[in-house]
């Protein structure tokens, strides 16, 4: 059973920091948290789609791989540090292999001199009864596990907590609990510790990277990672340590609240957070304040992570230059599929036209034909494949050169979602005393029902409907000028979220950017199901484009495979802009 009678920390405020938003971050990022100032908790996002292919790939080929083996070389430079400042590390590093990871750390400590007490969470790994679930025969299947875990491990003493698959929320979450002794029932305090978690999850997102308006940002040449300071309300100020680079303001915090979210519910294991319920406030340089946040019952279901081999892949990328660019991609289309021996399974072209007319240097002369070879027989898209790109270099079109040789190809990933009863996974957590702990699911659950817009309810016919005479007259300019954006993947699925930073904005905004827009806007999506959802009180609306990343990013559907820069696409279009939204003329043209 989980330890929740434990007596909760005597202090009001919880620091917990963050310093990896994903397998590859800023290596010094660990050192730079644990110098920079005071914390409780420091944690570490090492996971994503993506990584868990890249490790379940590790451990097929060795059974001793599976974790995020860049922790370890933070480690080894901080775990000294980290113990003398009484700074407890929480990391989901362990990722497929999180006994394996915590092995690791038992040995780095001894190598170090020093006594390290270590807890490992795990039960998320589903891989080996992945059949009998219904969840077919991926390479792993992986379970998003809550916070009750970690906060067990927190009780006991744990000085490092590794973990296995757990949402990325719940390495902040987890010692919430612990520190305040929430119980399972108390869904708006554990709502807000989420709320808090899924800021600072991604590093520096939260101080600036990714921003929309990143040239307000005064120095992001290296931002400092973010700290959240949580309250026993659940309620948390967001900022990051003194003289760091970046900024913490309500930009900042408002886009990575929007970033790869589905509508107005944020679902977890522990708590629904209610995206709509938050307010946001700039309670001081670098300090923005998160409260109001209402939290509700958790699902019935957990997600599931599910990556497989979905086959092989090769590409080759063809430069034209100058005229006729068209008809150059046309001779190329044809003089490739007809030197094909075996036409692969998928056959995608995509012409880029970088190209500019009357253009003064060769690059701006230039645009690009990219052919991407799909197939479950690695021979249909390997050498005989890239060869026949090659073989026609000196037949075809004038200026034929491309981007590299012929190369064979490589094994793509595909991630698929799938949803368990939250009594499937074991969710277990090894203390540093050696007992093994049986985290129980929550007792209460309510069945998870969507909340994104009705486009027959009243309330989402805004009074900012484009012609209206309120919103008159209008100039032509990018929607950017005022609108910021933040996008991101959702499996196969792609999320825009969009605000702005004023009421009177925000009704325009409503009405205008309809889902109907959103297909004019960005083409590629009008063959797509969107579904918008409203958050008024952040000004926000966020749409879900399903299918657009086609089988997740491994897959690579699009040249974005994670659909990074959605947001900024949209926000290049031009439209009719109210005149009275615009800073100045000067800055509308400078935009």
């Amino acid at each position: 059973m989980s330890d929740t009678s434990a007596s909760p920390d005597s202090a009001e405020v919880l620091r917990i920091g963050n310093c990896s938003g994903f397998y590859g971050d800023r290596l010094s990022a660990m050192r730079e948290m644990l110098e920079g100032g005071p914390l409780d908790v420091l944690t570490g996002d090492y996971l994503a789609e993506l990584t868990m292919l890249i490790l379940g790939r590790d451990r097929a080929r060795d059974p001793g791989l599976g974790y995020a083996r860049t922790f370890l070389r933070q480690l080894e430079d901080c775990l000294g540090l980290a113990k003398d400042k009484g700074v407890r590390i929480v990391v989901n590093a362990g990722g497929l292999a999180p006994h394996g990871c915590a092995a690791a750390v038992h040995d780095l400590a001894a190598r170090l001199g020093l006594d390290v007490s270590v807890a490992v969470v795990d039960g998320d790994d589903l891989t080996d009864r992945a059949a009998e679930l219904g969840l077919g025969t991926p390479l792993a299947a992986n379970a998003y596990l809550g916070g009750f875990g970690i906060a067990a491990a927190c009780r006991a003493g744990a000085e490092v907590v590794v973990t296995g698959r757990v949402t990325d929320a719940s390495v902040v979450v987890g010692p919430a609990i612990a520190h305040f002794g929430w119980g399972r029932t108390e869904f708006d305090a554990i709502a807000g510790a989420m709320a808090a978690g899924h800021v600072i999850e991604c590093g520096t997102q939260a101080t600036g990277g990714n921003l929309a308006f990143f040239r307000e940002i005064p120095d992001l040449t290296r931002p400092g990672f973010p700290v959240a300071e949580i309250h026993r309300d659940g309620s948390c100020v967001v900022t990051k340590h003194p003289g760091t680079g970046g900024a913490v303001t309500l930009d900042t915090v408002l886009s990575q609240l929007l970033y790869e979210v589905q509508d107005a519910r944020y679902a977890g294991p522990d708590a629904v957070l209610r995206l709509d319920s938050i307010t946001l406030a700039q309670e001081g340089p670098d300090r923005v304040l998160v409260t109001g946040v209402h939290g509700e019952v958790p699902p019935p279901d957990v997600k599931v992570s599910c990556t497989s081999i979905g086959g092989y892949r090769n590409e080759m990328t063809f430069v034209l230059t100058g005229l006729d660019i068209d008809a150059k991609a046309d001779l190329a289309r044809r003089q490739v599929e007809t030197a094909l021996p075996v036409r692969p399974t998928e056959l995608t072209w995509t012409l880029a036209r970088t190209d500019h007319d009357d253009p003064d240097t060769q690059a701006r002369a230039a645009a690009t034909l990219t052919v991407v070879a799909r197939d479950p027989d690695e021979r249909n898209v390997g050498r005989a494949f890239s060869g026949a790109a090659v073989e026609i270099v000196l037949a075809t079109y004038p200026g034929c050169f491309l981007t590299s040789p012929p190369g064979g190809g490589s094994a793509y990933g595909v991630y698929r979602p799938a949803y368990v009863p939250q009594d499937v996974p074991v969710h277990t957590v090894t203390l540093p005393s050696g007992e093994r702990r049986i985290i129980e699911p929550p007792s209460t659950t309510r069945q998870l029902e969507p909340l994104a817009d009705d486009p027959a309810a009243p309330e989402a016919r805004a009074p900012g409907e484009a012609g209206s005479a309120a919103y008159e007259p209008v100039v032509t300019a990018p929607l950017g000028t005022i609108v910021g954006a933040r996008s991101g993947d959702k499996g196969g699925n792609a999320n825009v979220g969009v605000w702005v930073r004023s009421d009177d904005e925000f009704a325009w905004l409503d009405g205008f950017l309809t889902v109907e827009r959103l297909h004019a806007l960005l083409p590629e999506t009008r063959d797509l199901t969107v579904t918008r959802t409203r958050l008024p009180r952040l000004r926000a609306l966020n749409f879900v484009i399903e299918g657009l990343l086609g089988e997740g990013v491994a897959y690579a559907a699009r040249f974005d495979p994670q659909a990074k820069a959605l947001g900024e696409w949209l926000r290049a279009r031009h439209v009719d802009l109210p005149t009275r939204l615009l800073p100045t003329t000067e800055e509308v043209e400078h935009a």
